[in-house]
């Protein structure tokens, strides 16, 4: 499976600039003919909390919309980031996965808020697993400050799931946070980490960027660097298996005794 990362700059609170840009880089992306591609977190709005309720996307309508008909254009799966959804329960941080015919494969939204931008004052937590099939591979969605949760990981990855795609807005400060922290999901779950980081700044932060998809070894395939860029990678999901044949972790784990 080849798998292109999208590491867009996001425009401030425009939703409008931000769908065009999007959707320029998925057509160029796509060119390359991979068979999924992967965008960042809330790409539509970025981390203008304070104005969610006028900007975010409705039930997530409008980037369902356009990103169903991409995909089915374009034939290619698309992971299409997270942006803010609006309900009548309140916004969430909400991931949706669409496959190559349009359809809507897996729908995610994100469990553990980060206090430290405040999002616990603007979003509702999500309630459910980010579990979805592609290409009858499994796989889990996951956003951001997810991955400092290694027990939500393992939820996944104890179900079956051999590819984690990761949509995130981590800050430019903790970038070495990232690329440990990815690398150690990879590696304790013998899996293939696609991990999909913004780049530019807003007014109160500057993004790490360094998208990049990760072996179940660790092994990095591919990274990008800081700025707007496009990274494409090829996996092996028969690596997956062999190396969880290798090192038995999963047949011996001992979860009752874990609590």
């Amino acid at each position: 499976m080849k798998i292109s990362l999208i590491q867009l700059d996001i425009a401030f609170g425009n939703p409008a600039a931000n769908y065009a840009a999007a959707e320029q880089r998925i057509r160029e992306a796509a060119a390359a003919g991979p068979d999924c591609l992967i965008l960042p977190e809330l790409w539509t709005t970025g981390y203008d909390l304070t104005r969610l309720e006028r900007i975010a996307d409705p039930d997530g309508q409008e980037t369902k919309a356009l990103m169903s008909a991409l995909a089915k254009e374009l034939g290619v799966h698309i992971v299409a980031g997270s942006v803010a959804s609006s309900r009548p329960a309140g916004i969430t941080n909400s991931m949706y996965v669409f496959d190559r015919s349009g359809g809507l494969a897996g729908e995610y939204s994100k469990l553990h808020l980060f206090r430290l931008m405040d999002e616990h004052l603007y979003l509702q937590p999500g309630e459910a697993k980010g579990l979805f099939t592609l290409d009858n591979a499994r796989c889990a969605g996951l956003i951001c400050y997810d991955i400092r949760f290694p027990e939500w990981v393992r939820a996944h990855t104890a179900q079956g799931a051999e590819l984690l795609f990761v949509s995130a807005e981590w800050p430019e400060p903790r970038l070495a946070h990232w690329r440990a922290l990815l690398i150690s999901r990879a590696i304790e779950n013998q899996c293939y980490v696609i991990a999909c980081n913004r780049a530019g700044a807003d007014p109160a932060n500057q993004f790490a960027g360094h998208s990049m998809i990760i072996d179940p070894w660790g092994e990095v395939i591919c990274e990008a660097g800081e700025e707007e860029e496009i990274v494409t990678g090829e996996i092996d999901l028969h690596k997956v298996r062999e190396v969880r044949k290798q090192i038995p972790v999963f047949a011996d784990r001992r979860p009752e005794l874990y609590l």
